[in-house]
């Protein structure tokens, strides 16, 4: 029964949790193979629900719990290869440079970031931003390495920069 003072959209919420999180929490033990893993991103599927601007308004709810679910498996995964990744290269340094555990921490935590924000950049504004930030590469070298002019480099590096500083916190 939900508190007296909820609001439809709490109690709207509340129905499609005690509804469709088993429901939800056994799709995602299928999708990851782990218990752990399938409740907190069952979790977090609802905590992204409830901290959405509007009330959703769900008409299909087990396929628009899984909608959100499946993009935050992705994420997970990607995490995971990010995670695995940066822990081989860690691997690879000598035990005199093997950085803190905090820093490591604190250096997943910035890859995953970064990662995010790249991914939500177009292809070709990606590559443009990668060539510039990472290679060191001119605006006419990315061009002439992307097959466009100098004039649209300017607009893919003017549209990543947008795209970062709009998501920094």
């Amino acid at each position: 029964m939900p508190a007296p003072h909820s609001s439809p959209v709490q109690q709207d919420i509340g129905t499609l949790y005690s509804d469709h999180h088993s429901w939800l929490q056994g799709w995602l033990r299928r999708k990851l193979g782990n218990a752990g893993d399938a409740a907190d991103l069952a979790h977090d599927t609802f905590i992204r629900i409830l901290t959405k601007r509007e009330a959703p308004d769900v008409q299909a709810p087990r396929a628009y719990l899984s909608t959100i679910a499946r993009g935050l498996v992705t994420d997970f995964f990607r995490r995971q290869d990010l995670e695995r990744n940066y822990l081989d290269a860690l691997a690879a340094l000598p035990e005199q440079h093997m950085p803190s555990p905090e820093a490591r921490a604190l250096m997943l935590e910035a890859l995953t970031a970064i990662d995010a924000m790249l991914d939500g950049m177009k292809p070709a504004v990606r590559q443009a931003f990668l060539l510039s930030q990472l290679e060191g590469f001119t605006y006419a070298e990315i061009a002439k390495r992307l097959g466009v002019t100098v004039r649209t480099v300017n607009n893919y590096m003017a549209s990543a920069i947008e795209h970062c500083y709009l998501l920094a916190p």
